[in-house]
């Protein structure tokens, strides 16, 4: 439905402006946008690889199972179940630190494995547990320490600062992620 809708409004934009004497003027704002979008995502996808590629440095370096290690009593509290097994807490913490990195584009494929690892260990097979609940909702609204993903975008787009937001990220972040789980924690009691 959305898509016919989309479609009257561009649709309607260009008759009005064939008939109001603006068809110049919109095929040179589709050009324009077309070349700035495209030199857009060239800068943004070159930041955005740096960034995966630190991540998976920090991987393959050992770094993610050393942090698993420093974040293992706290996930142990968040996570009952998926605490006992190992493959399913490196899944996590994997997930959790390109969230915390601001990769979220590189954080799916953890997260999609820490959801299988749960689902492994999983009593009744397809069925979420409180941990996949929790997961899911630290996936959403994970502390952003360094929000990657958004200074690359404000760098991209000729920010004088990009890292001006950093502040403001992590302490909002930060209190969406201890409402989340204060929430989960309260529904698991009572659901």
């Amino acid at each position: 439905m959305i898509n016919y809708i989309w479609f009257f409004i561009l649709l309607g934009g260009i008759i009005l402006g064939i008939f109001t004497g603006g068809g110049e003027a919109i095929s040179k704002a589709v050009v324009d946008s077309a070349q700035n979008t495209t030199a857009f995502v060239i800068k943004l996808t070159g930041l955005l690889c740096l960034w995966c590629g630190v991540l998976k440095i920090a991987e393959k370096s050992g770094l993610t199972s050393k942090l698993t290690s420093l974040l293992r009593p706290v996930l142990k509290l968040l996570f009952r179940e998926a605490s006992r097994d190992e493959k399913a807490l490196e899944a996590i913490t994997m997930n959790l630190t390109a969230n915390m990195m601001g990769l979220s584009n590189a954080a799916t494929p953890a997260g999609i494995k820490a959801m299988e690892e749960m689902d492994r260990v999983n009593i009744e097979k397809g069925r979420a547990t409180d941990d996949m609940a929790l997961f899911l909702v630290l996936n959403g609204a994970c502390i952003q320490l360094l929000p990657t993903t958004v200074m690359s975008i404000r760098a991209a787009a000729g920010s004088a600062n990009p890292a001006a937001m950093l502040i403001p990220a992590i302490v909002s972040t930060t209190v969406a992620a201890v409402v989340g789980i204060i929430c989960c924690k309260i529904l698991q009691r009572y659901f």
